[in-house]
């Protein structure tokens, strides 16, 4: 058929060979692009973090984001 190596002791013939590196390099694209998928966060959902030196500012903050989002959303309508 083809070519054989001798690995560990055993015959592998080269397709085989051929096989497990397609599959091996497959494996490797496929966990790259699905981690790099996975580090991207949601602009549209995600927000800064709010740094604020009292637990009542951060709640200020807060109150004050829904209250001009609120704003938005009448005014878009």
């Amino acid at each position: 058929m083809g070519a054989a190596y001798v690995i560990a002791g055993r015959k592998v013939a080269s397709q085989y060979l051929t096989l497990g590196t397609y599959s091996v390099v497959g494996l490797v694209a496929f966990l790259a692009i699905k981690r790099s998928k996975a580090k991207k966060p949601d602009p549209f959902t995600s927000s800064p973090p709010i740094n604020a030196s009292s637990v009542e500012e951060e709640l200020f903050i807060k109150e004050f984001m829904k209250s001009v989002e609120s704003e938005e959303n009448k005014n878009a309508h």
